[in-house]
């Protein structure tokens, strides 16, 4: 055993002083390096942060998480491999790189596509990875020397080869279609990387002449200036009001340009007045109605979404200019019937915010249905399973309903469509084909086409590599939920199709972190607080911890900043009760010493069994991913239990030779044979508390460490330990034989003993430092029990005396409360001048009478309950609740008072 270094906890807890540090020693170490132990690996992938990122709430919640689990693992004596990298973001890292270009007053045109991506690269060595530094910081304990990027040489080689797989299996195909249009970024975007927005918008309705007839038919839009496109208006075949009119020819207003009016399903006879106009080329139900009756299929903006020559009169309009220009000269011609106000989501580009225009495209896709249904049937079948439990519904309503993914981006930063073309040719090849005059595809591929492949191809995939054989499948993926469509269910996918196996059982989804406000904390809002200023101020175990300790599973975290003193308090609490117990230790090898030699008092059997099961319930709590519940688990023990109650009951039996009391009974045991005998009781008794405080403070850190590495690693050093590192000891197990329910009993029986007479002390104003004597009457069994525990009892609530009644007396003057039915009473004569604390009471009464109308008339008020947010109100219900509980201990204590003085 090493003896360990207890003058570093002479200092008060300093994270700066020490995390820096440890993280290195890990480094050196080869801590977070895979290393075999005979049981199965346990692998886990950082979900690839944007080159372009920086650290925010969510990315600590979620590595705190995973640095949380692969630290237990590691510690349960499984080899752990997590691998660390990043995405190369490719809208995201192009629109960066552009800015900063056009600040310097040049375009990515005027450099040319090589010159940019120079750019790009050099952009990239110089400022990306950011975040990973910044995940350092925080703790986590990766696998650095497998840092992978989706851009690097052998993981691009995997994703052109996919492409070329799925293009020879018929999954891939290139098409006209209609895809979601940034006008900004000028690329497609892919479903998921829409924000669509609840917005009030408008319903215009229009009328259209039927030919050869004074009549028209009448539909409604949402985006008039694209009926500019339209080659025919739609009715539901079951709408017997237009019925008469299928098959008929309407002219189209302003353009003059006839359009057949058909029947299809897809009309809703509920919307607008139950016929639409059909745009093929600028709206996604449009089109699969245009391709089945076979009309024209007109693209009337440019993909800057400026107005081409199909637009006739309006050319050159952007298309909200467009729009109002359309509006007008419809009224001023008569065709426009009317306008309503209508609310509708209405589709952002999720990078720049950009109003999305659907749009008709000749773009590169896959067929996603085929690649679904191993991965469907997979869940259905709980070979994958998600926790919490209810994202599986979400999971299999989407790949039920899935849609030919987009893959084509007009962007030049990323995988290159390995797409060559000359003349009618076409061949698929990373490299370029032999020969004269072939030219490659320009655009690249969606940046979520090469991240679906990251649980394989950072193992080396595709070549059949020691990595990818031993650590494929990965043990657990935790992510967010927000990307379940981009990233999951394609990974899941992409796992069936190249590799014949899910690459994950298990997917753990992490909380979204939200403002004081309920809105998500994102860059854009500037909503989110500054990790690191945040690591600065409390310390990257506090951040981590309180991240954990607070967001239930399931459940969003609405986050204060101020709540992270609450893991700063918790690791100066750690810190010094181990201070504590550190200078009591004595110089005894605690390691040698064997359990069955103590006499244990019933306090140390209580912590030990009050640890066990804590070891119990944090192991299983992380075992079912309920980590805030561990996180509480051990927060609850340590403080409440092993640091109030158990360090406070071994004080007494912790006191040095050369202590006042232990000083004069040697003296006495010279010539005293009892004496002896008793210097020689507390010297064991002083043995095995100093051994079970050690145990238990040991257990504690090694629980605590996959919470709080930093400062569970500094103490652990400084204590006499076995091993090096903690971050690579054991992970403490539930010990059956220390569980004793009825040393439990016993013990929340004195506690409730103590807390009563704490609680007379405040509702009678007496000092907490102030020693009173106490009366107790129960019945013999209690009597007898608080005999034995009267050292404790005294001690812990500070009593200059300790009667029991067991004639059945009680005093006259006195105050008091039950405690499993014995009675507790504070004799108050002497120590309070009654007519004092009578006022004090009326006057504390009178001002929580005045409070709680204050808040009760908040909560009447249906102005304030209809408009104030959700979780104002509730914190208002919360302070009523308060405020009743306070006014009714204080008339408590008044009627105390007055049967005092009956």
């Amino acid at each position: 055993m090493l003896r360990g270094q207890p003058e570093a906890l002479e200092q008060p807890y300093d994270p700066a002083r020490i995390e820096a540090r440890w993280y290195r020693e890990w480094e050196t170490q080869g801590v977070f390096k895979p290393r075999p132990t005979g049981k199965p690996p346990f692998v886990i992938m950082i979900p690839p942060p944007n080159v372009t990122g920086s650290l925010t709430m969510g990315h600590v919640l979620g590595e705190s998480v995973r640095d949380l689990v692969v630290r237990w693992q590691r510690m349960e004596g499984r080899e752990t491999l997590w691998v660390p990298g990043m995405d190369h973001a490719g809208i995201a890292t192009q629109n960066v790189v552009e800015k900063s270009l056009r600040e310097r007053g040049v375009s990515r045109h005027d450099l040319g596509r090589e010159g940019f991506l120079r750019e790009v690269w050099a952009w990239k060595q110089e400022y990306g990875g950011l975040i990973l530094k910044q995940l350092r910081r925080l703790g986590i304990s990766a696998d650095w020397a497998r840092e992978r990027f989706t851009l690097d040489e052998g993981y691009s080689r995997a994703v052109l080869l996919v492409f070329q797989k799925l293009h020879e299996r018929g999954l891939v195909y290139r098409g006209h279609r209609i895809v979601n249009w940034c006008p900004r970024c000028q690329t497609a975007l892919s479903d998921e990387e829409v924000d669509h927005v609840e917005t009030d918008g408008h319903l215009w309705y229009i009328r259209y002449p039927i030919k050869g007839t004074e009549k028209s038919i009448t539909v409604a839009t949402t985006r008039p200036e694209t009926m500019l496109g339209d080659t025919g208006i739609a009715v539901s075949p079951k709408d017997r009001r237009y019925a008469h009119l299928v098959g008929k020819t309407a002219v189209l207003p302003l353009l003059r340009r006839e359009i057949p009016i058909v029947a299809d399903p897809l009309v809703d006879p509920k919307f607008g007045t139950g016929a639409v106009k059909i745009t093929p080329a600028h709206d996604p139900n449009d089109f699969v109605m245009g391709e089945r009756h076979d009309l024209p299929k007109l693209v009337v903006m440019d993909e800057r979404g400026v107005m081409n020559d199909h637009a006739g009169d309006f050319r050159g309009l952007d298309r909200f200019a467009a729009r109002e220009r359309v509006v007008e000269a419809l009224r001023d011609a008569g065709y426009l019937e009317r306008v309503e106000p209508h609310r509708h989501a209405v589709g952002h580009c999720e990078r720049c915010d950009t109003i999305i225009e659907p749009y008709l495209s000749l773009q590169w896709f896959v067929k996603m249905a085929p690649l679904a249904a191993p991965a469907l049937e997979a869940a259905k079948k709980g070979q994958v399973k998600f926790y919490p439990a209810r994202w599986k519904k979400v999971y299999l309503h989407w790949m039920e309903n899935i849609r030919d993914w987009c893959i084509s981006r007009q962007l030049w930063w990323g995988h290159r469509i390995p797409v060559w073309y000359r003349g009618e040719e076409l061949v698929v090849s990373a490299e370029r084909p032999e020969g004269e005059g072939w030219t490659q595809d320009q655009d690249v591929l969606d940046t979520w086409f090469s991240s679906w492949l990251w649980p394989f191809a950072t193992l080396g995939w595709p070549e059949e590599t020691a990595d990818l054989t031993r650590y494929y499948p990965n043990t657990l993926m935790i992510t967010g939920s927000d990307i379940i469509f981009f990233w999951v269910a394609r990974m899941i996918m992409a796992g069936y199709a190249f590799m014949g196996q899910g690459p994950f059982p298990h997917v753990y989804f992490t909380s979204i972190i939200r403002d004081s406000q309920g809105r998500k904390m994102s860059k854009s809002l500037g909503n989110s607080p500054d990790p690191l200023a945040m690591m600065d101020r409390f310390g990257a175990d506090a951040v981590r911890f309180t991240m954990i300790y607070l967001t239930p599973t399931g459940q969003d975290l609405q986050f204060d900043e101020k709540r992270v003193e609450t893991g700063k308090f918790f690791a100066n609490k750690v810190w010094n009760a181990a201070r504590l117990v550190s200078l009591r230790l004595g110089d005894e090898d605690l390691s040698k010493v064997r359990e069955s030699s103590l006499t244990l008092a019933l306090a140390d059997r209580w912590i030990l069994s009050r640890f066990a099961h804590a070891v119990k319930n944090t192991t299983r709590n992380l075992k079912t991913y309920r980590f805030n519940e561990a996180a509480n688990t051990l927060y609850h023990f340590t403080w409440n239990e092993y640091c109030d109650w158990y360090l406070e009951m071994a004080k007494p039996r912790w006191g040095d030779d050369d202590s006042e009391g232990f000083r004069d009974l040697i003296a006495q045991a010279a010539k005293d044979e009892s004496a002896l005998a008793r210097l020689e009781s507390m010297r064991e008794s002083r043995r095995a508390a100093r051994w079970v405080a050690w145990r238990v403070l040991d257990g504690i850190l090694r629980l605590l460490h996959p919470f709080m590495p930093f400062v569970s690693e500094e103490i652990w050093q400084a204590l006499p330990h076995d091993g090096d590192l903690l971050a690579t000891a054991s992970w403490p197990r539930a010990r059956t034989s220390w569980l004793d329910p009825e040393v439990e009993r016993q013990v929340a029986f004195l506690q409730e003993l103590v807390v009563a007479v704490r609680n007379l002390r405040v509702e009678n104003g007496i000092a907490a430092g102030k020693q009173v004597p106490v009366i107790v009457r129960g019945d013999p069994e209690q009597l007898d029990l608080i005999e034995r525990l009267a050292d404790q009892v005294r001690h812990l609530a500070r009593l200059g005396a300790l009667t029991l009644a067991r004639d059945g007396s009680r005093p006259q003057v006195a105050a008091s409360a039950l405690v499993r039915g014995a009675e507790v009473f504070l004799p108050l004569e002497g120590l309070v001048d009654l007519d004092e604390e009578r006022a004090r009471l009326a006057r504390d009464a009178a001002k929580l009478m005045g409070d709680l109308e204050i808040v009760k008339k908040k909560l009447r008020n249906r102005d304030f309950l209809d408009k104030a947010r959700p979780e104002i109100v509730e914190k208002e219900r919360g302070r009523l609740a308060a405020l009743e509980e306070s006014l009714d201990k204080l008339k408590r204590a008044q009627e105390s008072l007055r049967a005092v003085q009956s």
